[in-house]
């Protein structure tokens, strides 16, 4: 076999082997103008070798990021160093269809990409080759991974029967709030309230209905909060909020809008209807709090006054209690 022969030979093999490779291989000239488009692309995208040869890329795919990714493309050629973009910094750059079986709930196909500098003989980029790899399987099982870890998270942060946060968590907020106002003197206000008579709703109606008190309080609570503020179950029947940026006297007014919402809504239990009432106490944090646990401690000493004065009724917090 000739030498001539031999290089066409190898030609061939190399030219079979960019076509049928399963990764998509596009060459650019330094205009952007697509010079190989090969196999993959074409199943990919459905744009056959010639009908694209010598076209713009970004001409004839206008969906491309085309800002971002000319200055990758351009921070090749000039500095002559490979880039490469991670399907986690952006999904994809072609939006291809996913047909996968394994990955079938992902719409499309999530990519990383290699950008290389091809060089010529006299040692000129003259080119760019862009490298795309499928890694949809990669990415969807990240994802999956990465978001059931989230729910077990939220899981155990969560009080299970008013889907409130629990006590652990909740007091994590707390010693949040109370560093933010040890550091910046943040004004907060902490609420605590307390089902009126609850023993009694128990011993007479049973635990199911306590329970299902339990949880028309929890939701009547949620729906009144900001984004901000943070809601907990703190007890059996006892309840938590951490009112960031909130003064005692706004918190009353908090706590008011709070109580009456709750003495007028009925709970209904099968032929039951019940009507049930809560005492509030509110602390706003200041100086003469030394810790989150002081703080809950004052808050404590308003619920008790509110259910001293007989209950159904908010009490603010002062230093002389």
């Amino acid at each position: 076999m000739s030498n001539d022969q031999s290089a066409m030979n190898e030609l061939h093999w190399l030219i079979d082997m960019v076509q049928t490779i399963e990764v998509g291989l596009v060459v650019l000239d330094r205009h952007y103008n697509i010079q190989l488009w090969n196999g993959f692309m074409e199943n990919h995208s459905g744009v056959s070798p010639n009908s694209i040869k010598g076209q713009n890329l970004f001409t004839r795919f206008p969906d491309l990021p085309d800002t971002w990714l000319k200055q990758k493309m351009e921070s090749v050629f000039m500095l002559k160093n490979r880039a490469f973009i991670s399907w986690e910094q952006r999904p994809y750059v072609f939006k291809f269809k996913n047909y996968r079986p394994i990955t079938g709930r992902a719409d499309f196909m999530y990519q990383n990409v290699t950008l290389l500098p091809l060089a010529s003989l006299t040692g000129q980029i003259t080119h760019i080759s862009v490298i795309i790899y499928d890694v949809t399987d990669i990415a969807i099982n990240k994802l999956q991974f990465k978001a059931a870890n989230e729910q077990l998270q939220r899981l155990s942060q969560i009080d299970g029967l008013t889907q409130l946060y629990n006590r652990r968590y909740w007091q994590e907020c707390l010693n949040h709030e109370y560093d933010l106002h040890a550091r910046y003197s943040d004004i907060a206000s902490l609420v605590l309230l307390d089902i009126d008579n609850f023993k009694h709703i128990n011993d007479s109606y049973g635990h199911l209905v306590g329970d299902k008190v339990i949880q028309h309080i929890a939701h009547l609570l949620s729906q009144s909060l900001r984004e901000t503020d943070c809601a907990g179950r703190y007890g059996g029947e006892e309840f938590t909020v951490i009112l960031p940026k909130t003064s005692g006297a706004d918190a009353i007014r908090f706590t008011e809008r709070l109580r009456e919402k709750i003495a007028s809504s009925v709970i209904t239990y099968e032929n039951l209807k019940i009507t049930v009432t809560v005492s509030l106490g509110a602390c706003e944090i200041g100086s003469d709090i030394t810790s989150s646990s002081n703080w809950i401690s004052c808050a404590d000493k308003a619920l008790y006054e509110a259910k001293e004065k007989g209950r159904n009724c908010s009490v603010l917090y002062t230093s002389n209690q």
